[in-house]
């Protein structure tokens, strides 16, 4: 009898082209934790994720189903499977779970963590897991030009080139940002993202907080549909994949939201609407 599993992953993104595996001989996070539980599962096993990542981005929460016609406990679906994956990836919860499960599409939202570093000189540990600034950012500043994103808009000018979306439209339900000592982290939780979204906010958000654009410009930069006036993308060693949120019935496993060597982030309060 086919039982579907999931399973919450936790990964530094740093030496992978991202999440899905490629045609081409590259490292991805999906072709190692495949091929990991076809060990432990001793047939080949294909998996989905909640919301594939880039080269070069984190996950400490990554949501991933698969199915099995074999009877192995939940210990092996974790300790059995992490013994065969490398250090930077590691299965954290495992759980059977309803056939109607889907980890994408059952996904009623996605959570991201962006996370900058503001020093005057470049930090040597965990350089590939920050984003570095030596500028002085103004988090008021951002805070209140994030505002604008809240709700439902065309983030046509948030987009990569290459987003394969078939619409621009998405629903921002929460965007905080919060300063903790030297770290300033970026909180977007959205029904879904585009292909760069989140490191094209952060681009924005960070010129603003420089002191180099007005608050204004991130509703200019919206409103213009056209991602030429958005400036840069931040670079990805910066950005995490959370969470994702599941109907209760579903039973997903959860954990404290990550990244764990940050301290303590306030929950900030969700806004479906500005």
């Amino acid at each position: 009898m086919t039982k579907k599993v999931v399973l919450l992953v936790e990964y530094d993104g740093s030496a992978y082209k991202g999440w899905q595996a490629q045609k081409y001989d590259v490292p991805s996070v999906q072709e190692n934790i495949e091929k990991a539980l076809s060990v432990i599962a001793n047939h080949k096993v294909s998996v989905v994720c909640a919301g594939r990542t880039d080269s070069g981005v984190h996950a400490s929460a990554q949501v991933v189903h698969f199915e099995t016609d074999v009877e192995r406990s939940e210990r092996s679906w974790t300790l059995g499977v992490n013994t065969h994956l490398p250090s930077d990836i590691a299965v954290v919860a495992a759980r059977y779970v309803d056939d109607e499960f889907h980890a994408r599409f059952s996904a009623l939202s996605r959570r991201y963590r962006y996370v900058i570093y503001q020093s005057a000189l470049r930090p040597a540990l965990l350089s590939k897991g920050l984003t570095w600034t030596y500028k002085t950012l103004d988090v008021e500043r951002m805070k209140a030009a994030a505002t604008c994103f809240l709700g439902t808009h065309d983030f046509s000018s948030f987009r990569a080139v290459g987003c394969q979306a078939n619409t621009p439209t998405r629903t921002i339900l929460n965007f905080s940002v919060q300063q903790l000592g030297q770290y300033v982290v970026l909180d977007v939780r959205a029904n879904a993202f585009l292909h760069h979204m989140i490191r094209n906010f952060a681009g924005v958000l960070m010129t603003i907080g420089a002191g180099e654009k007005p608050v204004s410009w991130a509703k200019e930069v919206l409103e213009a549909k056209d991602r030429t006036k958005g400036g840069i993308t931040a670079p990805p060693t910066g950005l995490y994949f959370v969470d994702a949120e599941y109907p209760e019935h579903f039973n997903v496993p959860q954990r404290p939201l990550g990244p764990h060597f940050l301290p303590y982030v306030e929950e900030p309060e969700y806004v479906l609407s500005r």
